[in-house]
């Protein structure tokens, strides 16, 4: 009795240890790699902001191998990407309330779907899986719609959300050869 009392109390440091010691440090770590970017619009009566992680391509092929078709994708690096709206917005022709929501895609060779969801997880992928399985509640999908990619011409070293507005505000994503341009209306 006295030992499986020990063997409770070990375990709880170790776990204690791993979150605010170990996890920390990790998080650090990979941000290095992949910085924290922020991209924000102001204007007309909207204001979105945006905030993900930057991985670079160093090399490597992006969609269809280190980021599958047809999975889904924590879309950045690190935690999930977050995007905030301080009013309600419509994704396309669907209504997202003002509010912050994780940002998931599943990026495809023709077109991605793209997820905006009320679940903000702490870390985009489970460390159980050794990073290939997300931590998306599929439940919580507030908006999901589909837009069609675009070929760059210049590949994107690192993965990079902007906005762009000419006669239509669009959220764009770009990394490697591919671009999506989500249209976003009042």
């Amino acid at each position: 009795m006295k030992i499986a009392k020990w063997i409770l109390i070990i375990a709880a440091v170790i776990a204690v240890l791993f979150y605010f010691v170990a996890m920390p440090y990790m998080q650090d770590q990979t941000k290095k790699h992949s910085p924290q970017r922020t991209a924000s619009y102001t204007k007309n009566g909207l204001e979105v902001v945006v905030n993900y992680s930057s991985p670079f391509k160093k090399g490597r092929q992006i969609f269809g191998e280190l980021v599958p078709y047809g999975e889904v994708w924590r879309t950045g690096a690190n935690e999930p990407t977050v995007f905030t709206t301080k009013t309600d917005i419509k994704i396309i022709d669907k209504n997202l309330p003002a509010g912050t929501y994780s940002l998931w895609t599943i990026p495809d060779e023709q077109s991605w779907k793209v997820i905006f969801n009320s679940d903000v997880p702490d870390w985009g992928v489970t460390l159980s899986s050794g990073g290939k399985e997300t931590t998306r509640s599929p439940s919580f999908d507030v908006v999901n719609v589909e837009v069609a990619t675009e070929v760059l011409s210049n590949s994107a070293e690192s993965f990079t959300i902007s906005f762009e507005n000419d006669t239509q505000l669009y959220l764009t994503l770009a990394w490697e050869l591919t671009k999506i341009s989500v249209p976003i209306n009042k």
